[in-house]
């Protein structure tokens, strides 16, 4: 005789409270977490200070590596002494004014007889041709002093003035070195450096 097939009781269903226990065990389990979606301000910081240092330090360097040419002779000097490294370069050459590593001059200068006489044209002027202010090197000069004043501040020197020095050729007339010293401190360059060449004089 063949036996009747037994009956399995069905398997227990869990409860609604059981089910939603286990769910959110489960999502907490699998839960990952969030990725960072933001910039770190201060390592970028760090990195455009040390930059910024680099920047002044080359062109501090450059300074004492002038080389002379019919266009630039510097004037001779027996004082010693290192050349400062610290400020912002500006160059008054035979032929125009440039400024830092610039290639394009911020002025193409006319004969040495008419800047002795009157300086610069008008025309660079601020008001006219017996002002001392020149409009195209004030312009060029404000992106210097801004950057000169972040790094001072990097640096933790005073960054209220910037120092400029000034390569200028030995034969540059008076009035065009003043109209420049003129505008570099209306600028916010306090302090000036002129350099010069050691003369083999003892």
């Amino acid at each position: 005789m063949n036996s009747p097939p037994s009956s399995k009781p069905p398997p227990p269903q869990a409860s609604t409270v059981k089910f939603k226990a286990a769910l959110r065990k489960a999502i907490r389990k699998n839960r990952q977490e969030p990725e960072i979606d933001y910039l770190n301000i201060v390592a970028m910081l760090d990195l455009m200070t040390i930059i910024l240092v680099f920047l002044l330090q080359s062109m501090a360097s450059s300074t004492a590596a002038i080389k002379e040419n019919d266009d630039l002779k510097l004037s001779r000097s027996i004082m010693r002494g290192e050349p400062s490294d610290q400020g912002v370069i500006l160059i008054i050459s035979k032929s125009a004014i440039l400024l830092g590593e610039e290639g394009v001059p911020v002025i193409t200068l006319p004969s040495r007889q008419q800047l002795a006489q009157q300086g610069l044209d008008a025309k660079h002027k601020r008001s006219g041709p017996n002002d001392l202010y020149i409009v195209p090197l004030a312009n060029r000069l404000q992106n210097a002093r801004k950057l000169d004043k972040a790094v001072r501040a990097a640096k933790g020197l005073d960054p209220a003035t910037s120092d400029a020095i000034i390569i200028a050729d030995a034969t540059t007339p008076y009035r065009l070195l003043i109209e420049v010293m003129y505008t570099l401190g209306q600028s916010e360059f306090g302090r000036y450096h002129l350099m010069v060449m050691k003369s083999n004089v003892k």
